[in-house]
């Protein structure tokens, strides 16, 4: 196997921080190496130590003085609506109807699937993230264009073919039959090949009969270590339509705990606006409220209360996403600086620590991968994302007066985007150079 030694300043979560001065929660080497021994990371420690256990000739690359990461996870995004950002909507309902679901109709060709994939993978490649949740369409055509793209390029990730049945155009509805033999039928091809990982996709209540949740009920109860991915309480006038459809249950979240759907497994887009007995529901079964930011703000959906589910009696486990194409940007770093401008609307601090935990180490534990992805420990994957706080001139310049590792990461984390990702490794492999080199793709 090929070996590599990577230098550069070292920073790996171990757990959640509790504060900016919580430095027992990470691991950091001013000057540290990496020896990447084919896909994962053999050694990791400070360059002298690394050195000096390497093979005499290795390979070494240098990337001091940036900082070297874990790659960014981004757990919820929808792979078919790159060609829907930046669509003027009042609200999620209009959004959908107006702009995503004709778009997402047109996944139905293998073509056009493939086409969207080379470009989704290039811009997460672009932006650092090594690993994502996607939501494909429909169509069986657009999970097996999002897994082979994923498999080309051997990264990890997570992804499902929508289970839809109602209130779509008739080009993206499936019944509950289809939806549960597709499922099945994209599990037996793409599942554990490769880095990948197929995901049971009920869309949402809205989309979904009570048959077609039972199909994936059936799903869920018979490949239990599968992700389960949909979407709650995003925003008001769906919460109050769900309702209409489903009128015995309690309340949003009732849905899906009735069909099983729950578990630590589960992977909630939104779930803004949840009541006591909603959050203490997703307690107890370990679920995964997801947080994203960009989109939550630019369909006005509302202010994710982050701080206050993790510190309840019960508390809520939460990710971060950055939802293409509700979100706005495909950056990790853009997400969290708007993550943090929320928390500080409800009065609420989110400190830069928490930031690059929840982008890494903390996403990674959202998906219960800790142990592959999400942090620089041996035996891990080695995905890694190079950065730049001095990308720009703008950046260059404040980085003159900063003098600590905080103050750095929420200068990336407020002024950063792709241009501070010097280079994003998949499985120890350069891959952002190799995009840059082969320009625009048409």
């Amino acid at each position: 196997m090929t070996q590599m030694l990577i230098r550069g300043r070292l920073l790996s979560f171990k757990r959640a921080p509790h504060s900016l001065t919580d430095t027992d929660s990470y691991a950091y080497e001013s000057d540290g190496a990496l020896l990447i021994d084919g896909n994962t990371i053999s050694v990791a420690g400070s360059y002298g130590t690394v050195k000096a256990i390497a093979p005499e000739g290795v390979e070494e690359i240098d990337h001091r003085p940036h900082l070297i990461l874990p790659g960014f996870i981004d757990t919820h995004l929808h792979f078919p609506q790159m060609q829907v950002i930046a669509s003027y909507a009042a609200n999620l309902l209009e959004w959908l109807n107006t702009y995503t679901f004709p778009e997402e109709c047109r996944f139905v060709e293998s073509e056009h699937a493939a086409r969207i994939a080379t470009h989704f993978y290039d811009e997460l490649l672009r932006h650092g993230t090594t690993t994502a949740v996607a939501y494909c369409s429909v169509h069986k055509t657009s999970a097996d264009a999002f897994f082979a793209e994923a498999l080309k390029r051997g990264m990890c990730m997570v992804g499902g073919k929508v289970m839809m049945d109602r209130n779509a155009p008739q080009g993206l509805l499936d019944t509950p039959q289809m939806g549960y033999d597709e499922t099945r039928a994209v599990i037996a091809d793409w599942h554990g090949k490769g880095r990948c990982h197929v995901a049971i996709t009920p869309r949402f209540a809205i989309t979904s009969t009570p048959g077609q949740m039972k199909a994936a009920q059936a799903l869920a109860q018979e490949f239990p270590d599968l992700h389960i991915q949909t979407h709650l309480s995003e925003n008001h006038e769906e919460i109050r339509y769900t309702g209409e459809l489903y009128p015995d249950a309690r309340d949003y979240t009732d849905i899906y705990a009735h069909y099983g759907l729950l578990g630590p497994k589960t992977l909630l887009g939104h779930a803004i606006h949840l009541s006591d007995r909603e959050a203490d529901v997703l307690s107890e079964a370990g679920a995964v409220a997801v947080h994203c930011p960009t989109s939550n703000l630019f369909l006005g959906s509302g202010l994710f209360p982050m701080k206050s589910l993790m510190r309840r009696e019960k508390p809520v486990r939460v990710a971060v996403a950055t939802d293409i194409g509700g979100g706005s940007s495909y950056s990790m770093l853009r997400t969290m600086d708007e993550a943090y401008k929320i928390q500080q609307l409800l009065g609420e601090r989110l400190n830069p620590l928490e930031s690059f935990y929840l982008m890494t180490r903390g996403n990674a534990e959202a998906l219960s991968m800790a142990e592959r992805i999400g942090t620089l420990e041996p035996g891990t994957d080695a995905d890694l994302v190079v950065l730049n706080a001095a990308s720009t001139p703008a950046m260059r310049l404040r980085m003159e007066t900063v003098k600590t590792l905080g103050e750095e990461l929420f200068l990336l984390q407020t002024m950063g985007d792709d241009r501070a990702v010097v280079e994003t490794y998949v499985a120890g492999k350069a891959m952002k150079s190799e995009f840059d080199v082969s320009q625009v793709r048409t």
